[in-house]
C-alpha cells in the first residue's frame, strides 16, 4: 500500500476535515479527496460516510485508521532504525584549497611578471 495514501487518510480521519488536513499536509484539497477516493478503490469499501452533513468516519474507516496509524509508525520506527550511525572513516585532505581569482590582485607565492 502507498505510503503517501496512508498518510493522507491519516491525515483526513484525524482531522476529520479535508480542508484542514489538505492545508497541514500542503496539498490541494482536490488531491486529497482523489488520493482517499484511490485508498477507497483499492480497499474496495468506503472510508467516510458521504450520507453525513459533516465529515465522519465508517466504522471500516475507523478500523483502518487505526491500522494505517500502526503501519506508519512501524515504518517510521524501521527507517529511523536503518539510518547510518555517525563516524567512520574519515577523508583524507587532498591538499591545501585555492583561493579564488581576485581580478588585478597577484596569485600568492607567485611574483608579478615584468612587462
Amino acid at each position: 500500500m502507498d505510503h503517501s495514501l496512508l498518510k493522507q487518510f491519516v491525515a483526513a480521519g484525524r482531522l476529520l476535515h479535508f480542508a484542514h488536513a489538505a492545508r497541514s499536509l500542503g496539498v490541494p484539497r482536490s488531491s486529497l479527496i482523489a488520493a482517499v477516493r484511490s485508498l477507497e478503490g483499492q480497499l474496495g469499501y468506503a472510508l467516510f460516510d458521504s450520507t453525513a452533513s459533516s465529515t465522519q468516519l465508517t466504522p471500516e474507516g475507523e478500523a483502518f485508521l487505526l491500522d494505517a496509524e500502526r503501519q506508519l509508525d512501524k515504518s517510521a520506527k524501521s527507517a529511523a532504525a536503518s539510518v547510518a550511525k555517525p563516524g567512520g572513516k574519515a577523508k583524507a585532505s587532498k591538499g591545501k584549497g585555492r583561493a579564488p581569482a581576485v581580478k588585478g590582485k597577484s596569485t600568492p607565492g607567485r611574483r608579478r611578471q615584468s612587462r
